[in-house]
């Protein structure tokens, strides 16, 4: 084990987690990992092959094998599992070191955590990474908000895993604090309505033109293939599978987000498209089945 030796740290290998590390060690860079789910650091280690990959047993193992200063990225549930991890990093880390939040965390939460780690000097960055397990094996588009020099230490590794277009790479520094994760939360309300949009398509194809579920399908698989491409996964959000995958993702959806986040800066957000689609992907009911009433916040 080569110790202090390991360019950055992942906390969290679900597949995002995994699939974000496997890109690294393709673009050169040496990663580490740690789960306390022991099943996934041993995944980790057989889709490592030859990679300059190490999954962690323990955290002070794993702690151990980064550079000084340390960056540690984290790809863990928003709310108190995020807390929860950096609780336990906390005792490993010293003056200097990075701690960045992949999450979908609520910007308010990336505000508090940034302030209260700041008084160890600790760094923090809250950042959006968006395109699902295929974007963070393949290119992800990443959303970096917190303090430029930060960003600065992990700019070549996010340059070189993202998503490129034109030979640009899908990431650049957004602002301080929490610029990333509340640019992510607009997206992500963005990218809900447009799914809303595509959702009332079928509604009109299904009800009103009384089109088959073969003639739907066949009628989508056109428009992946001509200029409605780029939406491909919403298209494909839409069979019986997806609408299962809906109901799940329902449970926890960072889309509710961007409503919360409207009205934490005195925006109207539920009356907007990006608000009603969030209300409706959770399977609409009153304001506070989908916890959009006054003063709650995304978990």
């Amino acid at each position: 084990m080569k110790t202090q030796s390991y360019e950055i740290g992942m906390v969290g290998l679900g597949v995002m987690g995994r699939n974000l590390l496997l890109n690294m060690a393709d673009h050169g860079h040496s990663v580490a990992g740690y789960d306390t789910d022991a099943s996934k650091v041993a995944a980790l280690r057989q889709e490592a092959e030859n990679r300059d990959i190490h999954g962690a047993e323990s955290l002070s193992e794993f702690v151990g094998l980064l550079r000084v200063p340390r960056a540690v990225m984290m790809l863990v549930p928003a709310g108190a599992p995020t807390d929860a991890v950096i609780r336990d990093l906390l005792p490993c880390m010293a003056r200097g070191d990075l701690i960045i939040d992949g999450g979908n965390s609520h910007f308010s939460d990336t505000d508090l955590r940034a302030k209260t780690l700041a008084k160890r000097e600790i760094q923090f960055l809250g950042v959006g990474v968006s395109g699902g397990e295929h974007g963070a094996r393949q290119g992800p588009s990443i959303m970096p908000g917190g303090p430029r020099e930060a960003y600065a230490r992990v700019r070549p590794v996010f340059e070189a895993i993202a998503a490129q277009v034109e030979g640009e790479p899908c990431v650049t520094w957004l602002g301080p604090r929490s610029a990333g994760h509340y640019v992510k939360m607009v997206h992500n309300g963005i990218e809900y309505g447009l799914m809303r949009l595509i959702a009332e398509t079928y509604d009109l194809m299904k009800r009103g033109l009384s089109l088959t579920d073969d003639e739907l399908a066949e009628t989508y698989d056109r428009w992946n293939r001509e200029e409605l491409n780029s939406y491909r996964n919403h298209l494909r959000d839409l069979s019986p599978r997806g609408r299962k995958d809906r109901q799940a993702a329902g449970r926890c959806d960072p889309g509710r987000s961007q409503t919360k986040g409207h009205r934490h800066v005195g925006v109207a957000g539920r009356d907007g498209l990006a608000g009603t689609s969030a209300h409706d992907r959770c399977g609409g009911g009153d304001a506070k089945s989908v916890g959009l009433q006054r003063g709650t916040r995304s978990r």
